[in-house]
């Protein structure tokens, strides 16, 4: 799938410089096939002594817009591609991959931003350090709980809380385990609300595995 990827972006790539080159062509702007000329057109373009039709010069940067977009896609999909390969050589970013809901990149962005989690004296801790547990406010003389604070490392947050409604699609596609947590809160709870939740309770879970130096254990396999 990999080299199949490259290979339409390749063939995308060269379809537009071709189409670049052809329109430019019939305006005596002349330049041999292949990319490493492509930066000399733009340049042609972009100059204020340019007397090129402004219909020419405007779909000449259609066509360099749209070159852009595939280069940084074709990027994207490579740095994609490593950061999968390194997932799976770090014993610590596959032991987070047995969590669920976490993958490649939710668990190289723990790796990466988040601090040693011995410095957290408890699961619960380290959920707030996200910004996933609930404000506690103070009303007539007894606790309330608020919105998430929100005010923890965002990129983690937004990926978690990403493959907790992943989790929660496929729970109410084919049903959540009857009796569990999950099936309880779905009943009861809106879905973004049981999302933040469930991420709560995967940041709790992160904690305790990489502390404890231990994989996932389903609580209901065990059971």
């Amino acid at each position: 799938m990999v080299f199949k990827a490259r290979d339409l972006f390749v063939r995308q790539r060269n379809s537009i410089i071709n189409a670049l080159r052809g329109h430019l062509m019939e305006y005596g702007i002349i330049a041999p096939p292949g990319r490493n000329f492509v930066k000399k057109l733009a340049e042609q373009i972009d100059s204020p002594d340019c007397d090129l039709p402004s219909t020419v010069i405007e779909l000449s940067r259609v066509h360099l817009d749209q070159l852009s977009i595939i280069i940084i896609t074709d990027k994207v999909v490579a740095i994609e591609r490593r950061l999968k390969a390194e997932s799976k050589s770090d014993p610590e970013t596959i032991r987070l991959q047995t969590a669920p809901g976490i993958g490649p990149f939710s668990a190289m962005a723990i790796k990466a931003f988040a601090p040693p989690l011995e410095g957290f004296k408890r699961g619960r801790d380290f959920a707030a350090w996200l910004g996933l547990v609930p404000v506690q406010k103070s009303t007539g003389g007894r606790q309330v709980l608020g919105r998430t604070s929100k005010m923890g490392q965002r990129d983690i947050r937004r990926l978690l809380i990403i493959g907790t409604m992943t989790r929660i699609r496929w729970a109410i596609k084919n049903g959540p385990p009857k009796g569990s947590w999950l099936e309880q809160m779905l009943d009861r709870k809106p879905r973004m609300l049981v999302a933040i939740a469930l991420a709560n309770k995967t940041a709790r879970t992160i904690w305790a595995m990489m502390t404890k130096h231990e994989d996932y254990r389903d609580p209901i396999a065990a059971a």
